[in-house]
């Protein structure tokens, strides 16, 4: 181990970011690619592997002691993540103890890259959002993360937006560290990554 870098953990705080299980467009992607430029699909819920997938990672936060550090959840206001987020972080677990899950609140700069709605302001009918807008959204989300006095947070989002939002962060990493932060997250997998105010 070649530690480097001492900071106090008052400049810490702790993210655990999660994409949504396997959801009805991820099915149809599968086929192809184009599902995922339906409006039909937009919001599609979890499968019934995706329950699982869920299912799975309650247990793994639960036993990992995770469920009981996260002050707040973060999601993505579409069906698949709002369905994660609260099977994986929400409800009571008398079976384990739990009597009580973090906040969970939706947020708008968490969504996927596609909207459907013409009422929705981030709606363009003739393009899907760039990696630069993505990009951008992340850096924004991230600033209004770190500005929150929670120290553990959870973001339940989708993949694309997750990558972004460690992208902001990747150029401080050695390379092989950014590759493997940066990689396509799988559905329902969640990684752990500290960030730091170096003021």
């Amino acid at each position: 181990m070649d530690a480097r870098f001492l900071y106090p953990l008052e400049s810490c705080k702790i993210i655990h970011l999660l994409r949504h299980g396997q959801a009805m467009h991820n099915v149809a992607a599968e086929k192809d690619r184009n599902a995922l430029l339906s409006p039909h699909l937009f919001d599609a819920p979890l499968t019934d592997h995706g329950h699982q997938q869920v299912e799975n990672l309650r247990e793994r936060v639960v036993s990992s002691g995770i469920l009981k550090r996260v002050e707040l959840v973060v999601t993505s206001p579409l069906l698949r993540t709002m369905q994660t987020a609260v099977g994986v972080f929400g409800n009571e677990d008398k079976q384990h103890n739990i009597t009580s899950s973090p906040s969970i609140v939706a947020l708008e700069v968490a969504r996927d890259r596609n909207i459907e709605s013409e009422e929705d302001n981030l709606w363009r009918p003739d393009v899907r959002e760039s990696e630069e807008e993505i990009l951008a959204r992340g850096l924004e989300f991230m600033k209004w993360l770190w500005k929150r006095p929670e120290k553990e947070v959870a973001v339940v989002s989708h993949g694309i937006v997750l990558q972004h939002m460690l992208y902001v962060f990747a150029n401080d990493c050695d390379d092989s560290v950014r590759h493997e932060l940066c990689k396509r997250f799988a559905n329902c997998e969640i990684r752990t990554v500290m960030i730091v105010d170096k003021r």
